[in-house]
């Protein structure tokens, strides 16, 4: 009897803190700051741009769409010479996923097509565009969102 009872009073104390702890949870969802539908529209305003530029072979103008901290430390032209051109890209859509507001850092997909400029064998060929979700990091500095390389 004794040991029904150390259980019993075991299976209240992980009961309540249970309780606690979902509390505890549920208390810090709601509290945790939203981003506005205009804010989002802005920032996926600004990968669409992103990939356009890109899409566009225009490797500079994405430059333009990195972080302050990024091109303080890489120029343009070492940017650049990161991109092949031997392959295109479509963009297809975006989707806002997640957003930190402590660390001012959202997260998006991109939902982009790639594909060879030339095909070197018939297996490319057959291939054809290859979808792919590209999750990106975006943060928010001086007013601004921009790429997290």
């Amino acid at each position: 009897m004794m040991q029904n009872s150390s259980l019993g009073k075991t299976a209240a104390r992980f009961s309540a803190l249970a309780t606690v702890l979902l509390v505890a949870v549920l208390a810090g969802c709601a509290s945790a700051p939203r981003m506005t539908d205009a804010e989002q529209a802005r920032l996926l305003e600004r990968v669409e741009s992103r990939w356009r530029a890109l899409e566009q072979r225009d490797f500079g103008a994405a430059y333009e769409f990195t972080s302050p901290a990024y091109r303080e430390v890489f120029s343009k032209s070492l940017y650049e010479k990161k991109f092949s051109y031997m392959v295109e890209w479509e963009l297809t859509g975006v989707e806002f996923l997640t957003y930190d507001a402590d660390a001012a850092v959202a997260s998006v997909a991109a939902r982009v097509m790639s594909k060879p400029v030339k095909h070197t064998s018939a297996a490319s060929a057959a291939l054809g565009a290859i979808p792919r979700k590209q999750v990106e990091k975006w943060v928010f500095v001086d007013g601004q969102w921009w790429f997290s390389v």
